[in-house]
């Protein structure tokens, strides 16, 4: 395994390095469920590494560079089991693109895993509020003055996906639930095919990671939508994988919960707030454990 510096916690390994490089390390089979938000093709530059995939020019050397990941993670996860990423449509501008539009980045994300040998699973859309969209990226498309000038440039707002895909095979370790953990009104809720009640703002604090040269500023993960994923689609225990840590959302959502956690962050100060996250994490389900085990003793 190819890394630069590494973090390992008793419930955690967290890999300084390229995605693609460090899960070459991990053995076939071993992961129970990966999350992750990629790096939105160019939309949010992270870093100037050239193995960062923000970095790339065009959509199509996105693909081609996404398309070295893909294998790895499908090797690494157990059979019938399944990656979700998060992600949305990505808006072109006219000085970089040559026109106004939207790409479908959830669709070259699919296309690229099903190239790879992955089932499309499932889909949910997750609402944002246009009128915060606009008063931050001031898109021509949302402004109420383009709405009267010439409504044929309106358009929606661009809303969040998760998108999920399955490792062929038959699942040997059955992921069940016990309805006092996941009641009727809870799993209506995870089943709707749009999730209107997910709070922008419930997300790792990120400042501390950012430095000076970043272009974009970073875009954590809300936690809920980590913590429907792990507890959907995978068992207290197993291993959880992020090749895009970031500031470790996925891995503290995932100790949080019971399970474990492999990661790997290019960018170093990503990987050194993560590492400090994924820390906090442990420490807290240790206190949990012992406060749980004190009690039981009265």
């Amino acid at each position: 395994m190819n890394v630069l510096n590494q973090t390992i916690g008793s419930k955690f390994a967290l890999y300084h390095g390229d995605c693609a490089d460090v899960l070459r390390g991990i053995p076939d089979a071993s992961v129970g469920y990966s999350i992750f938000s990629p790096p939105f093709a160019s939309l949010y530059t992270y870093s100037n590494s050239d193995r960062d995939m923000g970095n790339c020019r065009t959509h199509g050397e996105f693909h081609e560079h996404f398309g070295f990941l893909l294998p790895e993670i499908l090797r690494v996860l157990k059979p019938g089991r399944s990656v979700s990423i998060h992600c949305m449509d990505l808006p072109t501008s006219k000085e970089r693109d040559g026109y106004i539009g939207l790409v479908d980045f959830r669709g070259i994300l699919i296309r690229a895993a099903q190239a790879a040998g992955f089932i499309l699973h499932s889909q949910v859309t997750i609402w944002k509020d246009p009128v915060t969209a606009m008063q931050r990226t001031k898109a021509l498309g949302l402004l109420h003055k383009q709405l009267l000038k010439d409504s044929t440039m309106s358009r929606q707002g661009i809303p969040d996906y998760l998108v999920t895909l399955r490792k062929p095979g038959g699942n040997p370790e059955p992921v069940s639930h016990t309805a006092r953990e996941l009641p009727v009104s809870v799993w209506q809720n995870y089943a709707s095919p749009v999730w209107m009640d997910i709070n922008p703002s419930d997300t790792l604090q990120y400042q501390s990671a950012r430095e000076e040269e970043d272009e974009r500023h970073i875009a954590p993960l809300q936690l809920e939508v980590i913590k429907r994923g792990i507890v959907l689609w995978s068992n207290p225990g197993d291993v959880v994988l992020s090749p895009f840590t970031g500031i470790g959302s996925e891995g503290y959502v995932a100790i949080k919960n019971g399970r474990r956690f492999v990661g790997a962050e290019l960018k170093k100060s990503y990987y050194e707030q993560a590492s400090r996250n994924l820390r906090s994490a442990e420490v807290s389900g240790e206190q949990r454990a012992l406060f749980a085990a004190d009690e039981a003793t009265l």
